[in-house]
């Protein structure tokens, strides 16, 4: 048969980080940094509640939006956390992780021609949820001499007449960057001018090591009736596997993204909603300690590669470090593939972020300081190494240049 498969399926990417897991997990004694998931199981009295709705036969559908209870319970949350404001029964939808409230928010408003400008370097999703709704990805390079943070000027250079939404998403995944009030505030100016909309992916919102709480943008004067806000339980509650996100949004937006949720996945996982409300309602203090452990572990990276030398712009959220490795002459994934062969260490390319990714790598600190100790002798070991051969190529080059001035 010909044509049996879709030209826009077949010219997606696969997942960076996932290429290079699998790649990875084949490898004995290897020292994982890669993957983005927590290393605490999901807080005891969450897993509780899931269970407990088990034993009781909660075994049914729900709303299509999800539970009215969640929905009023994330409602309460962002407006605790964050000061956000949202009507549970008509702007609020419940997804199947948050990568599914990003293809939601997509589909419902992207039109075949529309641009859709988002920041690199940036989660993977992006770019191809953007493609798979006929959007057309216009990326927006950041620099890490500006903390990898999106300026108003950046963003207006960008802005043309098909411009029809911005993505961000801060606290960032790969960077670990932030951006303050008056940071986003300057943003918001520029898109309400410009009329344009704003997803905002706030999945790492909670593991904010900065002084102060997150903000989102969605919060600000003039924004919430022009901004998608995307969040969910995988990192702030410990819970990749119980799938669980949810997006909020003007009602007019909403309606449709409801309507597409109902006919590709009819509605969240009972068993995780009925989790989720605990989780909303009673775990501040566990997800409070869950931060605190991760920003033990991140001043650990960060001084060790101090002492390495190793050019690091210090992250402030989020659980990832972005080293830049371009002192070594190698591209990311070179660099990778390297660290991996020598060491067993297993990092993440920055390409696999965006273009702008290149002279980076990701590493995760979701992982146990133990295993974080282990992996930075190693990584010592090979940049020393490195260095070493460089320094050796260096003197080979002097003696080749003397050499032939002296003929």
């Amino acid at each position: 048969m010909k044509n049996r498969l879709s030209r826009k399926a077949v010219s997606l990417k696969q997942s960076g980080i996932r290429r290079f897991f699998e790649v990875a997990s084949t490898i004995e004694g290897v020292i994982s940094l890669g993957v983005g998931e927590p290393d605490f199981e999901t807080p005891w009295r969450i897993r509780d509640e899931g269970i407990y709705s088990l034993q009781q036969g909660q075994t049914f559908y729900t709303a299509n939006a999800g539970m009215i209870e969640l929905r009023q319970a994330l409602v309460d949350f962002v407006d605790r956390h964050y000061q956000l404001k949202y009507d549970p029964e008509t702007e609020v939808v419940v997804t199947v992780g948050g990568s599914e409230a990003i293809d939601l928010a997509m589909r419902a408003i992207v039109n075949p021609g529309d641009e859709i400008l988002y920041t690199e370097p940036n989660y993977v999703s992006y770019l191809p949820c953007i493609e798979l709704s006929d959007g057309i990805p216009v990326p927006i390079s950041l620099s890490e001499e500006n903390g990898f943070k999106l300026t108003a000027e950046e963003l207006l250079a960008k802005i043309t007449p098909k411009t029809k939404a911005l993505v961000l998403s801060y606290p960032n995944n790969p960077t670990g960057a932030i951006m303050t009030q008056e940071e986003f505030e300057k943003i918001a100016e520029v898109v309400i001018e410009k009329d344009i909309l704003v997803i905002t992916d706030e999945m790492y919102s909670e593991l904010n090591y900065h002084a102060g709480k997150s903000v989102s943008i969605a919060g600000l004067k003039g924004m919430k009736e022009r901004t998608i806000y995307i969040n969910g339980f995988s990192k702030t509650f410990s819970m990749t596997g119980w799938r669980l996100g949810y997006a909020m949004a003007p009602s007019d937006i909403m309606e449709q993204m409801v309507k597409i949720h109902q006919f590709t996945v009819t509605s969240a996982s009972t068993t995780s909603q009925l989790a989720g409300i605990e989780a909303l309602k009673n775990c501040d203090s566990l997800v409070a300690e869950m931060r605190d452990s991760y920003n033990m572990r991140r001043r650990y990276l960060v001084n060790e590669f101090k002492k390495m030398a190793i050019q690091l712009f210090e992250p402030l959220g989020a659980f990832y470090i972005f080293p830049n490795i371009s002192e070594f002459g190698l591209t990311s994934e070179e660099f990778a593939n390297e660290l991996l062969n020598r060491e067993k260490v297993a990092v993440i390319p920055g390409t696999a972020f965006g273009d702008s990714g290149e002279g980076y790598i990701r590493i995760s600190y979701a992982y146990s300081i133990a295993d974080l100790q282990k992996a930075m002798v190693r990584f010592e070991r090979f940049v020393n190494a490195l260095r070493a051969e460089q320094k050796q190529g260096d003197k080979k080059a002097n003696r080749h240049i003397e050499s032939t001035v002296g003929k």
